[in-house]
């Protein structure tokens, strides 16, 4: 997520004050702090994110599993992707929004690519050491998409229907299979709706979602989402959720696919739309975690690829009801801590690396110009 325009200061004041962080502008609760809800919200998100990889080996045994895992498929990644392209707004190719870009996505990516492969291999689950940046493994597919995503939020500012060009791209793109696997295209166009979809939203339209009304309405939308999953498991191919492949590839007519993502689109909107309704908009214990929501992103994976390769789920106890309970509790624990500020310190070089060699400085004693307090990142002007 990029930053927000900086507020008019003086020019001194503007060369001793960080970059703000992306959620420190007005958002739906007002004030131009960070937005307690917001932070609620990637909290949240970040938690189903985990429990939805801790009920994958759940889907073949338990249909109830199977079906609270579709329905958590259906929203978890949207809202995170829809928050991300809420606080992609203001990216206008600025030097300190770049920067963000090389520091907060690009290297960071590099690093975990880098991570994964070594982990692959030494965990046995690949025979060679290969990382292959163009190919995303895992969950590491978000941060090339976020970049690429970023990089065309200023088109999309200009375009009229953005949301159905959008959505006819993805269609499009779900209708060729000629699309290939580097940088994970095929879901970067078929979760692109979703990006445009947050370019476009203003806070009124969060603040119409946390209506009480709304809120209520949301319930029995989840429970009958949930029942049609129930119902789904056995008639549905899963891998619709995943956005990684072609209809054809999934095995139904090219035209198929366009009428899915449009089908996909909706229920993933509606369930959306119910999760931010519930994210609660004040303070909390875990608002300050929303801030570290990418280390746990990144770093969860690690054990939940590993729970499957060291065989945890052999344990008898965890097929049972109360052992998927208890596996659950666990995933949302384990996520929750690796977002608390002791994991991020510790991996701060490789999630949010400073990088200030890597960039042109001001000389000492030399502030930002009048006029152009907005171009200054961690007290240096970038010309």
């Amino acid at each position: 997520m990029t930053a927000a325009p900086l507020r008019r200061r003086s020019t001194t004041a503007s060369a001793r004050a960080p970059a703000p962080a992306p959620e420190e502008f007005a958002g739906p609760t007002g004030g131009t702090r960070r937005d307690a809800y917001f932070d609620n919200a990637k909290y949240l998100a970040i938690v189903w994110v985990a429990i939805g990889h801790a009920w994958e080996p759940f889907y073949a045994t338990s249909r109830t599993s199977a079906a609270l895992y579709l329905v958590v498929y259906a929203f978890h990644m949207p809202a995170f992707i829809v928050i991300s392209g809420y606080f992609s707004r203001s990216f206008t190719f600025r030097p300190d929004q770049l920067q963000r870009l090389v520091t907060g996505i690009a290297v960071p990516y590099i690093l975990f690519r880098t991570a994964y492969a070594l982990f692959r291999y030494a965990a046995g689950d690949q025979p060679d050491l290969s990382v292959g940046l163009l190919d995303p493994w895992f969950l590491t597919w978000f941060l090339p998409a976020l970049f690429i995503w970023r990089l065309t939020a200023p088109l999309w500012r200009i375009i009229r229907l953005p949301v159905p060009l959008a959505l006819t791209i993805a269609a499009l793109a779900s209708a060729s299979p000629e699309i290939g696997s580097d940088l994970d295209l095929q879901r970067v166009l078929q979760f692109l709706p979703f990006f445009v979809l947050g370019l476009r939203l203003s806070p009124e339209h969060f603040r119409l979602l946390r209506r009480r009304a709304v809120r209520i309405a949301a319930v029995p939308v989840v429970l009958g989402a949930t029942a049609f999953a129930y119902w789904a498991v056995p008639r549905m191919n899963d891998a619709w959720f995943y956005h990684t492949d072609s209809a054809r590839t999934l095995g139904a007519p090219w035209w198929g696919g366009g009428l899915m993502q449009l089908a996909m689109f909706g229920c993933s909107l509606v369930l959306t739309a119910c999760f931010l309704a519930w994210v609660p908009g004040r303070r909390m214990w875990c608002t300050a975690l929303g801030a570290g929501t990418l280390y746990g992103y990144l770093l969860h994976g690690f054990l939940a690829k590993g729970s499957r390769w060291w065989h945890w789920y052999d344990a008898a106890w965890i097929g049972t009801p109360w052992g998927h309970v208890v596996v659950t509790l666990i995933a949302a624990v384990v996520v929750t801590l690796l977002c608390t500020p002791p994991v991020r310190k510790v991996f701060r070089f490789a999630v949010e690396p400073r990088m200030h060699w890597a960039f042109r400085r001001a000389p000492r004693g030399r502030g930002c110009p009048d006029g152009e307090q907005q171009y200054c990142w961690r007290g240096s002007y970038v010309p």
